[in-house]
């Protein structure tokens, strides 16, 4: 009983007399129809609620005392179930108390018998004119309220684009994590699909994955390309990026979860992690997989400090390290990867055909350190 109204005058407006008494009904029912409107008569209030559930009244001119449902339990139903239709009370003079008790409501006028066509003619158009005046300011307010989401979500596409932008340029200014982001995006997509992730999922760890480094953008440089050890000062510098990559990315990115996962990427299996020293399934799955494949491409690349290590190298390097830095599922979900996409990667690592592993990031709504990964 919620249609959709229309607005436009010239369209019908069909009016539902409600009345027990047939005289009074049809009197009423000539007067709406000499105004150009549609009608229908009910004779009590459980006739009137089926004639609403078939069709959409603009108004409805019920009178107050009937057998069975009376006119008040009707506007209450009326108010409820079919919001867009005016109610106009018709009553006798000592009744005229509760007509006007009724305007609280939802009624919109009353029509004291006996009445006067004229003036009952004018109550009618007053109550359809303020419906459509009612309905077209409801319209305008939809109206602006998707303008307003879509330049949201225009600014939003907006920044999240700069973002991304900078973290490809956080990616090339070091020649030794040149599409860093964009392995280990391709990897943990590799890895989630592998795993039967639904499809949704799947597009959080995409973008997390291409986003997961932003923090270093608040890194300082000398610490970030330190060519040897890191103090203790530094190392603790340096554990702020999944926290600065969330302050950056809180603001801008629809789904919150892909926050989360940037935020735990570095969180170990046995709870000795960071930034918030999460364990085993505390941390959002996602998380487990960026940090899989986030640990094999830091191990796999060259550093200024020392060689890359061969595939089989990392993968032993990671099952040495399953239970306790990573998560077990994950890490066998990476031995068992099929061998033409291990091929694929081979071939791709240090090439820019690369970004053919990398889908582009669908728009919007709606999205350790030194060896255990960047």
């Amino acid at each position: 009983m919620t249609a959709t109204p229309t607005t436009a005058c010239d369209q019908p407006e069909p009016v539902l007399v409600v009345d027990d008494e047939p005289r009074i009904g049809e009197v009423l029912a000539r007067t709406v129809e000499t105004m150009g409107h549609e009608w229908e008569v009910s004779r009590n209030g459980d006739d009137a609620l089926a004639a609403l559930r078939r069709r959409l009244f603009a108004l409805v001119l019920s009178d107050i005392r009937m057998p069975g449902m009376d006119g008040v339990h009707l506007l209450r139903r009326i108010v409820s179930d079919c919001p867009h239709t005016a109610v106009i009370m018709v009553t006798a003079v000592s009744d005229v108390d509760t007509a006007v008790s009724t305007m609280r409501l939802g009624a919109c006028d009353y029509i004291v018998k006996p009445f006067d066509l004229d003036d009952v003619a004018q109550r009618i158009e007053r109550a359809l004119a303020h419906r459509r005046q009612v309905l077209d300011m409801e319209r305008y307010q939809a109206q602006l309220e998707l303008e307003v989401v879509q330049r949201t979500s225009d600014v939003r596409k907006l920044f999240l684009g700069a973002v991304q932008s900078l973290a490809a340029a956080l990616d090339a200014r070091d020649g030794y994590t040149h599409g860093h982001s964009r392995r280990v995006t391709a990897l943990a997509v590799a890895l989630a699909q592998n795993l039967d992730l639904p499809q949704e999922t799947i597009e959080r760890i995409r973008l997390a994955g291409m986003l997961h480094d932003i923090g270093k953008i608040g890194i300082r440089e000398s610490v970030l390309n330190k060519p040897s050890g890191l103090t203790e000062d530094e190392y603790a510098h340096i554990q702020t990026h999944p926290v600065i990559a969330q302050a950056i990315l809180e603001p801008i990115v629809w789904e919150q979860e892909t926050v989360q996962l940037i935020r735990a990427h570095h969180e170990r299996y046995d709870g000795n992690g960071y930034p918030d020293g999460l364990a085993g399934e505390q941390i959002p799955l996602g998380a487990r997989i960026l940090a899989v494949a986030d640990a094999f491409d830091a191990m796999t690349s060259e550093r200024s400090y020392r060689e890359p290590m061969s595939r089989e190298q990392a993968l032993a390097a990671l099952r040495h390290g399953r239970a306790r830095q990573w998560d077990p599922l994950v890490v066998e979900t990476l031995q068992q990867l099929p061998q033409d996409l291990w091929r694929l990667w081979e071939s791709a690592r240090d090439s820019a055909e690369h970004a053919a592993l990398q889908p582009p990031i669908p728009e919007a709504p709606e999205w350790p350190h030194p060896t255990g990964g960047d």
